[in-house]
């Protein structure tokens, strides 16, 4: 861990909300005046999709089936170790996206000057901008753990942040978003939620028990059968409940104060109503930022 250079990671899996994480932390970044270099989880898969899709069907094949993007198998967590390391020690390191549609690829191709990149490919690695605040990860593995290579990508995190609905909550957004965005059947999404499901309880889930802070979205509608479900449950049918690892130091007064009808549950929690998700993100992490930052420029 670093104070010259800190290492913020996001985690979550798709759908979870950490995209709602990423605008509030864009939100203080600029109030703040603050340069992040950000990382973007999907740039360290170790499988482009058309790789990925062969590299599955051979597991098929062999009895495998729970092959899935969330295990370390199709992961580079060894480079997430490294990169989160280097950042601490140096304010350097490398980087690559991986295009996800063709109006990325399009960019990509401008920036890299070339004409091969595609969606569901990476593009080349490149140094990060020089004179970064910070580094910020956003992704599914931002303190992910592999126990037989003696990894642990958290170690170099400075703040760790968790963002997961309940599970039912969390597979009613994959199957809705799946069809949306995808045209895949709510049959498809189950088999994928099954395929998935060793790996998101060894590498997902035990993120959130190593995390500073973690946002956990709660229905307050019955969500008992996603598979059925509807529709997406709305923000306004919704709790946040937000854990705090150390509550030693948080002004608990202030934030209830600073969002309507919220209360504390627990000692180290409080409960949010879901609609003030992203105000009371910019609430609890504004106060952080500023802080790592002055930390950060006395060093």
């Amino acid at each position: 861990m670093s104070q010259k250079h800190p290492v913020i990671a996001v985690t979550g899996s798709s759908g979870a909300g950490t995209t709602t994480v990423k605008r509030a932390f864009e939100n203080i970044f600029r109030r703040e005046g603050i340069t992040a270099a950000v990382i973007e989880g999907d740039s360290l898969h170790s499988l482009d999709r058309m790789a990925f899709r062969a590299a599955a069907a051979e597991a098929a094949k062999a009895g495998h089936n729970t092959f899935s993007h969330f295990g370390p198998e199709a992961n580079h967590f060894d480079k997430i170790e490294a990169m989160f390391k280097q950042y601490g020690e140096t304010g350097m390191c490398q980087r690559r996206y991986y295009v996800h549609s063709d109006e990325e690829a399009v960019l990509h191709n401008k920036h890299f000057n070339m004409t091969e990149l595609k969606p569901g490919t990476f593009t080349p690695w490149e140094n990060i901008e020089a004179n970064s605040d910070l580094l910020f990860y956003e992704g599914l593995h931002g303190l992910a753990v592999d126990e037989a290579k003696g990894i642990d990508a958290g170690r170099y995190v400075d703040l760790g942040i968790g963002v997961v609905p309940v599970v039912n909550l969390e597979w009613i957004q994959k199957i809705h978003r799946d069809k949306a965005e995808r045209g895949y059947s709510a049959e498809a999404t189950v088999d994928t939620i099954l395929r998935r499901m060793p790996d998101y309880i060894n590498y997902i889930t035990p993120q959130f028990s190593r995390t500073d802070i973690n946002f956990q979205r709660v229905a307050t509608v019955d969500t008992s059968n996603p598979f059925i479900a509807r529709d997406i449950p709305t923000p306004d049918e919704s709790f946040v409940v937000i854990r705090f690892r150390e509550p030693k130091g948080v002004d608990f007064p202030y934030m209830l104060n600073m969002i309507p009808n919220s209360f504390m549950s627990r000692a180290n929690t409080l409960v949010v109503p879901g609609g003030k998700m992203s105000h009371a993100m910019e609430i609890i992490l504004a106060p952080i930022m500023h802080d790592m930052i002055e930390k950060k420029n006395k060093k």
